[in-house]
């Protein structure tokens, strides 16, 4: 069995989809329909407003970290990082770490998505 889709619930979608808006396409997603992004090959990403009165999302909270990307090569990591940027969104320094090249954004609501490229023989996680 292999992963089919992810939810991810944002504090607004009227401030959030701008932000997915830019990156999803850098990362080889295609608009599916309002809010639902694939990636063609059966893997969907969808997303929803969360219930109001709920806490927003921390980094080192109980759930998910951070969702990663791998990417193709180091030049795709600045082109996603340079497409956001072109979008209007804060794009951090890519970073160098172990032999990977990595770019680590946040989403408006501080959801943190991971572009990275590793070269042969460096480990993904761990």
């Amino acid at each position: 069995m292999r992963p089919d889709h992810v939810t991810i619930l944002v504090g607004s979608l009227d401030r959030s989809m701008p932000y997915y808006d830019a990156l999803l396409p850098l990362l080889g997603f295609k608009k599916r329909k309002p809010h639902i992004w694939t990636d063609g090959e059966g893997f969907f990403l969808q997303f929803q407003e969360a219930r109001a009165g709920t806490s927003s999302y921390e980094r080192y909270g109980a759930g998910m970290n951070h969702v990663g990307f791998g990417a193709p090569n180091p030049q795709a990591v600045e082109d996603v990082r340079r497409g956001m940027a072109d979008a209007g969104f804060e794009t951090p320094e890519i970073q160098h770490l172990k032999g990977a090249t990595a770019l680590f954004l946040k989403d408006p609501d501080g959801i943190r998505f991971e572009v990275t490229h590793y070269p042969p023989g460096v480990d993904v996680v761990g």
